[in-house]
């Protein structure tokens, strides 16, 4: 018995994932990619270690594989389109790159390495892959430190805006104050509120842990942005409690310990209560809930 027409079987989706030439190809290329950028890389780690502004960076990486692992079941589904504009645009990640190593600015030779990955991504797995993996690829900019002359156009700010935080709220405990600038004078001594002491410190890192927390712990994404913003407020109105902390314990209690032990263990509880913080205003944002359209 024959048939007079025969429906064609749909063609399965080729998936980059399961073959092995794919496979082999992006491992020359991931070699390539290292051994271009190694030393950006290890400037980059020794950065995270050294500095603790940015030591939050380790957990970045981690959090990209994750959200790249998790996708895997929508990426298998994916159809490839491989794109020449993956070209153009590893092109232009190696330009920022010989831009930031002749010019001597480590950010952008960091950047480049997220632009090329971007590249490599269009070029072999097209656009609707690198629609799938943009967020991934965005969050490693949490790991990049911010250049030197953003990172001093904020702190200064930001240690003028801690300094007049504290000046205002100790004087309610008794305390009376004389504020010039970032430094604070108080009856017994005078309390300096340094780079160190600005808060860019916890609000970087609390920044970063919205991200997280916002991705796992809410699904709207008008939520998840609002949970990354209010960050910012409360690092920095969590910096201020804490440099009215020290200035208590100067007048009160010890100044050497207030400098010492204190100022240095604040900083953790400062943090803890800066995330008990973004905790509540996640439960404060449950009382208004979603309203979802009518499909």
């Amino acid at each position: 018995m024959t048939q007079d027409a025969q429906t064609p079987a749909a063609s399965p989706v080729f998936c980059p994932l399961r073959d092995a030439q794919f496979a082999w190809a992006l491992a020359i290329i991931c070699l390539l990619i290292v051994a271009v950028y190694y030393q950006v890389l290890g400037k980059l780690v020794s950065d995270w270690w050294q500095i603790p502004d940015f030591s939050h960076g380790f957990l970045v990486p981690f959090f990209a594989a994750y959200l790249v692992w998790e996708k895997r079941e929508v990426l298998r589904g994916t159809k490839v389109t491989p794109s020449w504009n993956g070209i153009a645009v590893m092109a232009l990640g190696v330009a920022v790159l010989l831009l930031g190593v002749y010019g001597s600015e480590l950010f952008l030779s960091r950047v480049s390495l997220i632009i090329l990955l971007a590249g490599v991504v269009l070029c072999f797995g097209g656009r609707l892959y690198l629609k799938e993996l943009r967020f991934a690829l965005l969050v490693l900019l949490l790991a990049i430190p911010i250049p030197d002359i953003l990172f001093n156009q904020i702190t200064f700010p930001l240690q003028i805006l801690a300094s007049k935080l504290a000046s205002s709220l100790l004087p309610l405990f008794g305390v009376p104050v004389l504020r010039e600038g970032n430094v604070i004078e108080l009856p017994l001594m005078k309390l300096e509120v340094a780079e160190a002491c600005s808060g860019i410190r916890s609000l970087m890192s609390l920044f970063t842990l919205a991200v997280f927390y916002g991705y796992f712990l809410e699904k709207s994404l008008w939520r998840r942005v609002l949970l990354v913003l209010a960050s910012i407020p409360i690092a920095i109105a969590a910096n201020a409690v804490r440099i009215v902390g020290t200035g208590l314990c100067v007048q009160y209690w010890d100044p050497d310990k207030a400098m010492g032990f204190f100022h240095e263990f604040s900083g953790w509880v400062v943090f803890l209560v800066s995330l008990v913080s973004l905790y509540l205003v996640h439960r404060a944002m449950l009382l208004f809930p979603v309203k979802r359209r009518p499909r």
